[in-house]
Formats: C-alpha cells, structure tokens, sequence
C-alpha cells in the first residue's frame, strides 16, 4: 500500500474552513445559524466545558475554532478546561455530587449512568439533532440514553485498530496481516523472534486497556453478564481468553502490564514494539514529526483480528456531552452543543480531528475524511459496529462501575503476569463484578 502524503493535508484543510467561521462572511453566517437556533441562551450566559485532553491538535483545534464561532454568534463566553483521560471520570463524579465545577462534560463510556439524577434532560435537544442529521447510531446512542430519556449526548467513537510497522511484518515471514486470532499469535511470535515485538497494554489505561481487554474476552466468546444482567464472567470461554492472553503477552516487551494510554503510543514510536492497537493519533504523531518519517511511511493500519467467536467484537472507545444539574444556563448549553453539531461546525471538526473521531450522527458518515487516506478505513465504522459495555447485560450503573473500576483490565493483567492462576483471576473478578450487579 502507497501512502500519498499529499492527502495527510486534507485534514488540516479542514481547519481553515473552521477558522473560516469566524471571518467576516463565516461570522454572518454563524449568527443566522445561532438566531434559527432552537435554544436561546440565557441572558448573561457563560459556560465551562471539561473535557478530555486531546491526542490529535487539529481535533483540539477546530473544537475552539467552533467555540470561538459560537461565542462570536451568541456573546456567551465558552471556558474549556482539559483534564487527563484517567482524570476526567473521578473529576466528574465529584462536580457532579458536589453540586460545583464545569456545567458540562466530555465523559467516556457510560459514565453518566453512575449519576443521572444529577443530569439535565436532554431529549429535546437530541431528538432535534437526530431528526436534522439522519439519526443517532444505536451503540452511541445506547451510552446516552436511560429508560427513553437521554441524560447525555452522544458525541463520538474513538477508533481502536492494529497499527503495525509493515516491513516488520514481512520481516518475520507474513506478507499478509492475519485476520484471525490464531494467526495473529503466530505473527506475534514471529516478530518477537525477529527482534520487532509486540506489546498491548495491560495497565489501567482507559482506551487502549479497555479495548484490548474487550476484544481478549468477546473475541473468545466470554461475558461479564448476561442478558438479565447476572454474572457471568466465570465460564469455558472467559477461561480460554486468559489462557490465549497468556500465550500473546509471552511476546510482548517487559512491562505492559502498567502501560497507560500513552505508553503503547511512546513505545511504538520509539522503535521498542512494532504491533500495537491505538487510534489514529498513533499516526499523525509520526506523520508530523520529520524525525519519524520512516516510521510514519511504513505504519499500516487493520481491524482486530476475529476470534473463535467468529465475527467482529470490539469496544471502540466512546463520547458523550452531559449538562450538569447545578449549570446556572441550561439553554445556553443546549445552544452550545446544537451549535456544535450543525454541518458546518461538526464536519470541520470530523476532518480536523483527521478519523480520530467517528461522528455519532449517521447524516456525517459520508464526511471526505474517510476515504482521505487509507490508513483512517478500520477507523470509518467505529460507531457502527461497536458493542457496548456489560454485553451482554443492559447498560446502566452496575456496567458502569465495572468499567470504571477495570475489572476486566485488572483480571487479564493479574494472570498474564502471573500474580494470579487463571482459575483465580476470574473468581476474583466475577466477585468484583458482583459488587455491583447486585
């Protein structure tokens, strides 16, 4: 596969087209897009936005542009403060029971279930977007919405997908990346064998852990509940997971089992591994740094491979925008976010964040982003085909805390590095997960 470098700019492109918003004639335009708004800001209305730090500048980048653009259209003031991935979860949960702090959020997954009566509802607001850009997809739309009320808006999927350095690959024997789970290992030690490991995160990473974790356990047909929500994570196939996760962390390099987000990130680009999982913000770091531009050229991109289950499972990382009880202006939030996902604003920051992020309304899926480059294909169906967590049981705040207390991450971690025998790493995660499907 030939990589034009050319198109690498298309998704900076997108950000002229942003900043253009907030030139003359995109002012004018802003403004007749914020008085045919449905919500009209409070007067004297200003905001706080938390939200995650971003891993792709041109993401971060349009976001403001966008901010900008609303502020100049509406005069409400938009502060945006960014917090750490680990960091946003616990920062949240204490705004939220506090009563104080931002009025609104970027949270990861199903987050808002763990306190949705400290939530504004947003049914209007989603309905409407939903109805003028083709619908929400139902897995984004799932980590939402809570007995037909959305208590949050979806936002995005963050692609996950094998990034890999392709003349490694055919340096350990395999022209072709493998497709299946029993291939894959056989990559795996063939490239350890040849000097070019592997190395997937095991630690506490909220990403890139909990992707991995997901896959290791779905891909093998595990669950952590079942559909009437009642544990389930002690079975043969849970078993054959860890056993496989065993076998594929033999070839890692040391130290995995700590790794964070950005760790897998650092490694690969540092030349220590040659196979890892991340989003595509793997890539652009090597794209703009010319120091890395053999890397850069010879990184591949591809979906995870398929396991004895026999089809396509995996997490992807997901989004959503919550409003907080305690925010004094609720109608400018509301205005805020619509602002935010009309066409002009949501499309410019899809190409800015360059298939980082994977829109979660259906009417963006044709977005030029996606067929820019051919390393952004595994990332281009992120939000349609991504499984929620607590498969197969319903989401709410039992798959919630599950998550947020890495139940599955710890379970894996504690056998591949043997602190625990397989039999009792999942005894002691099925007694975890108890805690809170009660």
């Amino acid at each position: 596969m030939t990589i034009d470098r050319r198109k690498l700019l298309q998704g900076t492109a997108a950000l002229a087209a942003g900043s253009a918003l907030i030139g003359p004639f995109g002012a004018r335009k802003a403004l007749a897009q914020a008085a045919a708004a449905t919500f009209q800001p409070e007067e004297g209305a200003s905001l706080r936005l938390l939200r995650w730090v971003p891993f792709v500048a041109g993401e971060e980048e349009a976001w403001n542009t966008n901010t900008a653009a609303f502020t100049e259209a509406t005069g409400v003031q938009v502060q945006i403060d960014q917090e750490s991935w680990e960091d946003v979860r616990p920062k949240a949960a204490v705004a939220a029971n506090v009563g104080s702090g931002p009025d609104m959020v970027m949270s990861w997954f199903d987050d808002p279930f763990q306190y949705p009566d400290k939530l504004v509802d947003v049914t209007d607001l989603c309905t409407t977007l939903g109805d003028q850009h083709g619908g929400w997809y139902d897995g984004l739309r799932a980590y939402a919405e809570q007995d037909g009320k959305f208590i949050a808006v979806p936002l995005c999927a963050i692609g996950n997908a094998i990034c890999y350095r392709d003349s490694h690959m055919k340096a350990a024997g395999f022209e072709e990346f493998p497709t299946d789970t029993a291939g894959f290992l056989e990559l795996c030690k063939a490239m350890q064998a040849a000097g070019t490991p592997a190395g997937f995160p095991h630690g506490k990473a909220v990403g890139d852990g909990n992707n991995y974790a997901h896959w290791l356990l779905w891909s093998h047909g595990g669950m952590t509940v079942n559909e009437a929500g009642e544990v389930a994570i002690n079975s043969p196939e849970t078993l054959a997971a860890i056993n496989y996760a065993i076998e594929l962390y033999k070839t890692f390099i040391p130290g995995t089992e700590s790794w964070l987000d950005i760790n897998n990130n650092r490694a690969f680009l540092a030349g220590e591994v040659s196979l890892t999982a991340n989003g595509v913000s793997l890539y652009y770091a090597a794209i703009n740094d010319p120091a890395l531009a053999e890397i850069a050229e010879d990184i591949r991109t591809t979906t995870m491979p398929i396991g004895p289950v026999g089809e396509s499972v995996e997490l992807h990382q997901t989004s959503t925008i919550s409003i907080f009880n305690h925010c004094q202006f609720p109608n400018a939030a509301k205005a805020y976010i619509e602002f935010m996902y009309q066409a002009d604003q949501m499309n410019a920051w899809l190409e800015g964040a360059s298939a980082y992020c994977c829109q979660a309304l259906k009417g963006f899926a044709d977005n030029p982003v996606w067929t820019s480059n051919p390393i952004h294909a595994p990332y281009a169906k992120a939000s349609e085909s991504l499984r929620e967590n607590g498969y197969a049981g319903p989401l709410g705040a039992a798959s919630a805390g599950t998550m947020a207390d890495y139940v599955l991450v710890d379970m894996f971690a504690e056998a591949v590095s043997g602190q625990r025998t397989p039999e009792e790493a999942i005894a002691n995660a099925e007694r975890r997960i108890a805690r809170y499907y009660r």
